[in-house]
């Protein structure tokens, strides 16, 4: 009887104490979630990867890079602190890139072996897994614009060449001449390109390409990658392609899950380097799946996918940030322009290998 009653006691008082003290603790505990779960809005660029050496480059030209990155990252840096979509200021950003010589997307994409400017672009809203796409283009002033409309303003995820230039035109798109996009320097390149094929005894288009340093020519596509305060993530990526590339060549970067993708439930992507193996190894949706089925990091993921990357023969790298708010650079060549900005307004840019 004695021990009946004394059990009764003690459940009678540790009812008493939770009851005292769960309304505190709730409150408690929903806070330190609260603040836990707040994302925070983060931007990262990348301006393309490849041979880039301190050794190759002139003190203006590396500052000419470093006062672009920070200009094009402070445009969504600033979306993002006044409230507005990861979105917006991955469109925006990107605009700043592509009307800027030093990049091979919209003023400064290279040329194709006909001497023409083939650009394209992608966009992906990581909330929605909507996404939008053009290939092709020649007269779209900014392709990163065009593909959100498509996501936004058509049935379609991609439209290419002229159909693409003609849906840009009835939305009201920038339509420019074709000779909005003529840079000398890229001309040069292309001419030395060529030179180069002209000299190659081989007959295998591949191999040639392969043995030569013509593959270093398709680095200086852009890209952004953000998450906003509403816990949104976006993606987008723009590019001129390939120089000298033929036959409506078209890369990685207007195809949804390699070279752009955005989900809210583990990051968001835009890559750079060689398309041809960027698609074969679906690298940007790649780093998202290995995060969503093998929880491993944002880190982790971008690393082993670029690693299957180098191991099928190809290179280049990735910007990319998680839905805390984590971001990454990765990349597997010598150099990638870059920069980052965190809600704490701390910027970061690089163009070397570190």
């Amino acid at each position: 009887m004695k021990n009946f009653i004394f059990s009764v006691l003690c459940i009678s008082l540790l009812w008493s104490c939770k009851k005292d003290s769960t309304p505190e603790d709730i409150r408690s505990n929903s806070q330190e979630e609260t603040a836990i779960k707040k994302p925070e809005f983060a931007i990262i660029i990348h301006g393309g990867a490849g041979t880039i050496l301190k050794k190759n480059m002139t003190p203006e030209k590396e500052a000419a890079y470093k006062a672009k990155l920070e200009e094009a990252i402070r445009v969504g840096y600033n979306v993002l602190k006044n409230g507005g979509s990861s979105l917006d200021a991955v469109t925006k950003t990107i605009n700043v890139m592509e009307d800027s010589p030093l990049f091979n997307a919209g003023k400064g994409a290279v040329f194709t072996n006909a001497e023409t400017n083939e650009l394209d672009a992608s966009i992906m809203d990581g909330q929605s897994l909507d996404a939008g796409a053009s290939a092709g283009t020649t007269n779209v002033k900014n392709p990163i614009n065009l593909a959100r409309t498509i996501m936004e303003d058509s049935p379609h995820v991609m439209l290419a060449s002229s159909g693409a230039e003609q849906f840009a035109k009835e939305r009201g798109l920038e339509i420019v001449d074709p000779s909005y996009f003529y840079t000398e320097n890229r001309m040069e390149s292309l001419k030395r390109v060529k030179a180069v094929m002209e000299t190659e005894t081989n007959t295998n288009l591949k191999s040639a390409f392969y043995d030569h340093d013509i593959k270093d020519s398709k680095f200086g596509t852009v890209g952004c990658a953000a998450l906003d305060r509403n816990g949104n993530l976006a993606a987008g990526t723009s590019t001129g392609g390939m120089t000298n590339k033929r036959w409506g060549r078209v890369g990685d970067a207007p195809i949804i899950g390699s070279g752009t993708y955005a989900n809210n439930a583990t990051c968001a992507v835009s890559s750079t380097g060689w398309g041809e193996f960027f698609i074969r190894a679906q690298v940007a949706h790649d780093i998202s799946a290995l995060m969503d089925y093998k929880g491993v990091s944002l880190k982790e993921a971008s690393k082993l996918v670029l690693d299957k990357v180098k191991a099928l023969g190809g290179n280049g790298g990735i910007v990319a940030v998680d839905k805390h708010g984590n971001m990454v650079a990765e990349f597997n060549t010598a150099g990638m322009y870059r920069a980052t900005m965190n809600d704490k307004g701390e910027l970061e840019i690089g163009i070397y290998e570190q």
